[in-house]
């Protein structure tokens, strides 16, 4: 919580200085907040917590139940015949009787219910680690939807920049083709392919800001930060992964991922279910204890009466009721076996995918980083040319393109890099876990 609310409060410090200035915020930072934040995980952690109240509320009904009673009635000229033959006074015939007072103290303590009581609070237990379980899967899933975000701002900031620099030397170059054409150097349609390629760079940066605004604008929402919040990219973070085979090995995935664990343990909670049902064949036995005291006004005081005893009990509706109970609650068992099945074939599925994609993306990378280079020294051979009267306007306009497609690929490309190393991450059940998030 302590750097909760440091990172909180450079946030809006960060705010006050400038809103329109960006504020890097790394991915630890941004998970941090949305651990502290998002109401999606805040729900699974409410979740979470019901689920152990209920826990330790099944416990309470191994305990015995203890009632205290007392009243007071207010009688009125009661006539009272007493059956014990004894010698009375002879006042007793004027004894008024115009009250009465009773109190008791109960307790009892439930002994055997066919497994039922114990059966029970194993199956809120398991109920419970099955629902934390669900909240850590939560997390997994909403912080994969961070990172996704973070990716894409990544390559709307990076598109923004390349573009701007590629503005500058548009405009340049409109500038010089003016000068020539002026001059008698070039055509006018050279010229007005210049122009012509300047809108459509300047309409791309717009369409590019656009890209940003709304990105951002989901990022923030998601982590609960203020709409015209100015997130920033460290971009220290899109280099440095590399194929780690072990990283998504499905054996792992099938011990670590938090979606089937639940399953683990909703089917330990049927098992538990199926034995309540059974409990139904046997009979409830328990013992009872309590403690009297009356008083009737002016004929008889009772004190100190205790009584203890047990007692059995039998539902014969239960012969019939029992059978289709235990049949319903084996019917959701294999319902959940089926399901569990299910999610470890996907899960095996995901984990080999996510590793292709990953060592795909790595690869991918690697060709647009070469094919820079390759725009690069392509646009400065057409340049050469051009100036040398060798190459046409259109051909250095393409190579320009070209040049700034290839920078803008590779941007997109270390985005996926990160990104599919995550989503890796992501189904071997270990996102959060690399960031130290796991409560």
């Amino acid at each position: 919580m302590k750097l909760h609310n440091l990172l909180k409060c450079f946030i809006l410090f960060s705010l006050g200085l400038s809103a329109q200035e960006r504020t890097n915020l790394n991915l630890k930072e941004a998970l941090q907040l949305l651990e502290n934040n998002n109401h999606e995980v805040q729900l699974a952690n409410a979740k979470a917590t019901t689920k152990k109240m209920e826990w330790q509320q099944s416990k309470d009904h191994q305990y015995p139940d203890v009632k205290v009673s007392g009243q007071y009635y207010r009688l009125t000229d009661a006539d009272v015949n007493l059956k014990l033959k004894l010698p009375l006074p002879p006042t007793a015939g004027n004894v008024k009787v115009n009250e009465f007072m009773l109190g008791q103290a109960n307790a009892s303590l439930p002994v055997f219910a066919g497994g039922k009581i114990r059966n029970s609070i194993q199956a809120a237990e398991n109920l419970y680690k099955a629902e934390v379980a669900k909240s850590a899967n939560t997390k997994e899933e909403v912080a994969l939807k961070v990172i996704e975000y973070y990716a894409q701002l990544y390559r709307a900031l990076k598109t923004v920049d390349l573009i701007n620099d590629n503005i500058k030397s548009a405009e340049q170059r409109v500038k010089d083709f003016s000068n020539m054409e002026q001059n008698g150097l070039i055509a006018r349609n050279d010229l007005l392919k210049a122009q012509l390629q300047l809108a459509k760079i300047q309409l791309s940066l717009e369409e590019a800001n656009k890209n940003v605004n709304v990105v951002n604008y989901a990022l923030v929402t998601l982590l609960n930060l203020p709409e015209n919040y100015k997130i920033g990219i460290d971009e220290n973070q899109f280099e440095g992964q590399s194929p780690i085979k072990e990283v998504a090995n499905t054996a792992q995935a099938l011990q670590t991922r938090k979606d089937l664990e639940a399953i683990h343990f909703y089917q330990k909670a049927n098992e538990n279910s199926i034995k309540i049902a059974r409990s139904g064949y046997f009979p409830q036995i328990g013992l009872s204890a309590g403690y009297i005291a009356m008083s009737l006004q002016n004929v008889v005081d009772v004190t100190n009466a205790l009584n203890f005893g047990g007692g059995i009990s039998y539902n014969l509706a239960s012969l019939y009721k029992t059978p289709k109970e235990v049949k319903v609650a084996k019917s959701k068992a294999e319902e959940l076996k089926h399901t569990e099945a299910m999610l470890t074939e996907g899960i095996k599925i995901q984990t080999q995918q996510a590793l292709e994609n990953f060592n795909f993306a790595q690869k991918q990378k690697e060709v647009y980083q070469k094919a820079i280079e390759q725009a690069s020294e392509n646009y400065r051979i057409v340049k050469d040319k051009h100036d040398n009267g060798l190459a046409t306007a259109t051909e250095l306009i393409d190579a320009d393109v070209e040049q700034l497609n290839a920078k803008i690929n590779f941007a997109n490309a270390r985005a996926n890099a990160l990104l599919k190393y995550y989503e890796m991450l992501s189904a071997s059940g270990l996102l959060t876990s690399t960031f130290n998030l796991t409560k």
